[in-house]
């Protein structure tokens, strides 16, 4: 049996589309030696073997323990039952007699089902890993890293391209090459399920290969918007790695069935519609929000909310060392609205305008200094809340998440401020978690750091009553903010928007 049927045959047979990742980084270790790792993915291997439609270990957590490290693995992969397949993921890539022992040492020393390779060599250095058509790869195309786009987004000319009579990526260009080297069946390609956008556009360059798309989960990939764009009309055709969400959980069997059911909630919901056809853009409903939040009747809160940050001081100006590190010549803090109960009440009224426009059951509130806002809202508007904890307790209910919900709703995720984006993708891991769905951040404050541009690519919509542009407008026109410190903000914004 080819690997693709194989594959195909395990996911119909579990009803998954879900890819364990076997990844045991040292914090995840119950000692730093061999015996740990084997440890830990022989009980990640127990409790989630018959939800998983293939297990992906990664080589370097190995490797970093030498031959040990390569004797575990080894007996790692023979733990695994038959007809679940194993995905080494090594990103090998080299030709001639180095391709041949590579395809040797993967597939024959370690016996796995298949591998992911890099193209950056050509078409000879694939040929090596596909020769058996029993054994598959996947071919790095959109990986999920941050830095993907220094080379994968540059733009390339080709022969075989210019009858198309449009500009493409490198990394569009390798789907298509992929998708003409597929002679055996047995080839597949790696594009990140944070890049939705890219997702869309490879599947519409190779629509019947299988896609691994790694980034759901700790790296904030965005679930529903990459199943959207990347399953086959078949409803197939895309493995979805997660690794670090099951692994970290009190109870990996109930989180990796908790995400297999979630998957297949989005499978059932988009059966017989054309995927394909491109899903709405976040930008979209800009228009909508700028509309309500520059009314008439509007503007006269903004403006009281405004000042308002000034007067309490949840605004100062200065020198301020960030959490990154930089220094910064202005500081938000919106947990001191506790203290200002008035003002409080009045940031809460102004969510609501956009709330009215987004589809959900529950808003979730970020710890600490939107929960305030959050029950604000909730008590005005008689929204229920619930909230994902920093820290899941160790007695008690033991909750990731605080509040009555039920699986498989939607729910808004509240924020006081967005800077570049992180702290809201770890709130998604922990409300997706335990079957909670998110598309929609609404936040007070845009810092204009990044974060729209970092969510909104990852296939979340994202909203803000306020970017501090037009803040900083604000408060120099009405005389708030001597003009030396609004310059000196504004330069600020400027030099990392040039980063």
């Amino acid at each position: 049996m080819r690997f693709f049927q194989n594959l195909q045959s395990r996911v119909e047979k579990v009803n998954s589309l879900l890819c364990i990742g076997l990844d045991p980084h040292p914090e995840l270790l119950s000692e730093l030696s061999g015996d740990g790792v084997y440890r830990f993915c022989a009980s990640v291997i127990e409790e989630t073997a018959d939800l998983a439609a293939a297990f992906k270990p990664n080589i370097a957590f190995f490797e970093r323990f030498g031959s040990e490290g390569i004797d575990v693995l080894k007996s790692i992969i023979t733990l695994i039952p038959e007809d679940i397949p194993v995905i080494l993921d090594a990103k090998r890539g080299d030709i001639a007699s180095t391709a041949n022992a590579y395809v040797d040492a993967v597939f024959q020393q370690l016996g796995v089902d298949a591998v992911t390779i890099n193209p950056y060599l050509g078409y000879d250095s694939i040929v090596p890993f596909v020769e058996d058509p029993t054994k598959g790869v996947f071919v790095l195309c959109k990986t999920s890293n941050p830095g993907a786009s220094d080379l994968q987004d540059l733009l390339v000319s080709s022969p075989s391209l210019e009858e198309k009579k449009a500009a493409y990526t490198l990394y569009e260009h390798v789907a298509w090459l992929v998708d003409e080297w597929n002679q055996n069946d047995n080839m597949g390609i790696v594009v990140g399920a944070t890049q939705v956008k890219s997702l869309e556009k490879v599947r519409a360059l190779a629509p019947d290969l299988w896609i691994l798309a790694p980034g759901i989960g700790a790296q904030g990939g965005n679930l529903e918007a990459a199943l959207r764009v990347g399953l086959r009309q078949d409803g197939m055709g895309m493995l979805l790695p997660v690794s670090r969400t099951i692994a970290r959980a009190q109870n990996k069997r109930k989180t990796a069935n908790s995400l297999r059911q979630q998957i297949n909630a989005i499978r059932d919901e988009i059966a017989g519609t054309p995927l394909q056809e491109p899903i709405p853009q976040p930008s979209a409903s800009l228009s909508a929000e700028q509309s309500v939040l520059h009314s008439p009747n509007f503007s006269s809160l903004m403006e009281k909310v405004a000042e308002g940050l000034v007067k309490t001081g949840c605004v100062k100006f200065g020198e301020f060392t960030l959490k990154s590190g930089l220094i910064s010549p202005i500081y938000i803090d919106l947990r001191l609205l506790v203290s200002f109960p008035a003002l409080l009440k009045q940031v809460a009224e102004l969510y609501q305008p956009l709330l009215n426009h987004l589809a959900f059951a529950r808003i979730a509130a970020l710890p600490y200094a939107a929960l305030p806002i959050g029950t604000a809202i909730s008590m005005i508007n008689g929204i229920p809340m619930v909230y994902p904890r920093k820290e899941v307790k160790g007695y008690g209910t033991k909750a990731a998440v605080e509040g009555e919900y039920v699986r498989g709703e939607q729910v808004v995720l509240i924020d006081d401020l967005a800077t570049t984006g992180g702290s809201k993708f770890t709130a998604i891991d922990t409300l997706m978690s335990e079957g909670l769905q998110v598309r929609d951040i609404v936040v007070l404050i845009d810092r204009q750091s990044g974060a729209r541009k970092i969510l909104e690519e990852r296939g979340y919509y994202f909203h803000a009553v306020f970017t501090l542009s037009q803040l900083l407008d604000y408060w120099e026109k009405e005389g708030l903010v001597n003009y030396q410190q609004i310059t000196a903000v504004r330069k600020f914004l400027g030099r990392k928007a040039d980063r």
